[in-house]
C-alpha cells in the first residue's frame, strides 16, 4: 500500500475513511479491493467525491511515494453529455516561491508560493458532438490538454470548445487554467460536483502523467481556487492558505502592478530537467536560491496581508535574483533590459513570471511613478492589462 491524496467515489460508507488500496489493476478504472482502516476528520467530505489525506498508520507502515490515486465511479467507463457547460479558469501573477512547487523539491524539502488570480481567463464550452476537440483557432497545447481531460472522463459524445484571453505562452499558468477549466466542465456535463482541491490534482496529473508535460502544482490550484494565496507543499499534500486583501490594497496591485509580454517562447523542458536534476546533485547555487525563494514567498504572504506593495516589490526584486541563478536561460537580454529600464524609471523590483526564459514580465513602480515606469515599459514589450479574480474556475453557462 501506500500513502497518498486522491479521491474517493461515494461508497456505501456513512463517513470519509481512511483506505488500503490492494490493487489488481487492468486499466485506470478497475481498482480492487477496499478495506476500512480508520475514519478521518468529517470535514474533508467534499461534494460527490471525498477528498482525503491517507496518513501511516505508524511509522514505516506505508511509504509516501504515491500522490493523486484516483477510484472512479464504477458506471464512469463511458459518459454522455446531457447539457452545454460553459466554465472558466483564470491565470495568475507568481509574485514568488515558483519552483519550489515541483516535484522532489516540494516532497522532499517542502515549498511556498505566493500568487494572486487574475481576471484573464481560459474557457471551456463542452457540449453534445463528435466527440472531439472542435475549435481548431485553439493553439495545439490547449487543445490536447482539453482532449486528454475528454479522454479521461470518458465522454463519447463531447465536443469541446477552448478560448483563451492571454498569449501563448505568456508565464501565466495558461495550460494549467485550460485543464481546471476542461476538468471542471468535463465534472459538469456528468453531473458532477468536485472540490477545488481534487480539480486541481486531477487537471496536473493530466498535464504531467497524460501529456508528459513537466511541471509543478502553483498553477493548478492558482486556477482552481482564485484570489490572492499562501500554497504549502509537503509529501503530505497541499495547505491552501486564502491570503485577504484589503480594497485598497487590491487597488495598488491593479495599478502599480504592470504585466508586459515579451513576445519570446517560455523556457525549455531541457532546461527545466536541467534545474531539477541539479537539486538532486544537491548543487549548493541552485538549493540556495530555492531555499531563499520559498522563505521570501511566506514574506510576501504577509506584505500583502497587511498592504505593503513597497516591501511587496523589494521582495519580488530579490525573488528575481535566485530565479535567475538557476539556470542561465532563464533570464534573457529583453527581460534584462525591460528590468534594468524599469528599475531607471522608478520601480521597486522586477521578475519574469512563470518558469521564464521569455513570457511575461511582472514590474512593480513606486506609488508616484507608475506612469513612467508604463511607458518605458510598454516600448520595450506589449502591456497586458489585467483586473485581480476573486474567484476559480467557475461555471458561466
Amino acid at each position: 500500500g501506500h500513502e497518498a491524496s486522491g479521491w474517493l467515489p461515494d461508497l456505501d460508507f456513512p463517513w470519509p475513511a481512511h483506505v488500503l488500496v490492494r490493487l489488481a489493476v487492468t486499466d485506470e478504472d478497475k481498482l480492487a479491493i477496499i478495506q476500512i482502516l480508520r475514519d478521518v476528520d468529517d470535514s474533508q467530505r467534499q461534494g460527490s467525491y471525498r477528498y482525503a489525506q491517507w496518513r501511516p498508520l505508524a511509522a514505516g507502515d506505508w511509504r509516501i511515494n504515491v500522490r493523486g490515486i484516483r477510484l472512479a465511479h464504477p458506471h464512469n467507463h463511458s459518459s454522455f453529455v446531457s447539457e452545454t457547460v460553459v466554465t472558466r479558469a483564470p491565470t495568475r501573477i507568481d509574485f514568488g516561491g515558483g519552483w519550489t512547487d515541483v516535484p522532489p523539491y516540494s516532497d522532499e524539502l517542502g515549498g511556498y508560493v505566493c500568487n494572486v488570480a487574475i481576471a484573464r481567463y481560459a474557457t471551456v464550452t463542452v457540449s453534445r458532438g463528435a466527440g472531439r476537440v472542435a475549435d481548431i483557432e485553439s493553439p495545439a497545447a490547449d487543445r490536447s490538454i482539453a482532449d486528454a481531460a475528454a479522454r479521461r472522463f470518458r465522454m463519447n459524445d463531447a465536443s469541446i470548445s477552448v478560448h483563451s484571453d492571454f498569449p501563448i505562452g505568456a508565464g501565466l499558468g495558461g495550460s494549467s487554467a485550460v485543464g481546471v477549466a476542461a476538468v471542471a466542465a468535463l465534472a459538469a456535463a456528468r453531473g458532477e460536483s468536485m472540490h477545488p482541491n481534487a480539480i486541481a490534482e486531477l487537471s496536473r496529473e493530466i498535464e504531467v502523467t497524460d501529456l508528459g508535460i513537466a511541471g509543478g502544482r502553483q498553477d493548478h490550484y492558482a486556477a482552481a481556487y482564485g484570489g490572492a494565496l499562501g500554497l504549502r507543499f509537503s509529501s503530505r499534500g497541499v495547505e491552501v492558505r486564502n491570503i485577504p486583501l484589503a480594497s485598497k490594497t487590491r487597488t495598488e496591485i491593479e495599478r502599480r502592478c504592470i504585466v508586459a509580454y515579451t513576445g519570446q517562447s517560455r523556457i525549455s523542458g531541457d532546461s527545466i530537467n536541467a534545474v531539477l536534476a541539479a537539486y538532486r546533485a544537491r548543487d549548493p547555487v541552485v538549493l540556495l536560491a530555492l531555499r531563499r525563494m520559498r522563505e521570501l514567498a511566506e514574506s510576501m504572504t504577509d506584505s500583502l496581508t497587511s498592504g505593503d506593495i513597497d516591501t511587496l516589490g523589494k521582495l519580488v526584486n530579490e525573488q528575481w535574483s535566485y530565479q535567475r541563478s538557476l539556470h542561465p536561460e532563464i533570464p534573457t537580454p529583453l527581460i534584462d533590459g525591460i528590468i534594468a529600464q524599469a528599475h531607471a524609471a522608478g520601480a521597486i523590483g522586477a521578475k519574469a513570471l512563470g518558469a521564464s526564459g521569455g513570457g511575461c514580465v511582472l514590474v512593480i513602480a513606486r506609488a508616484d511613478r507608475v506612469a513612467p515606469v508604463r511607458d518605458v515599459v510598454g516600448s520595450l514589450a506589449e502591456l497586458l492589462d489585467f483586473k485581480l479574480s476573486r474567484d476559480g474556475v467557475e461555471r458561466c453557462g
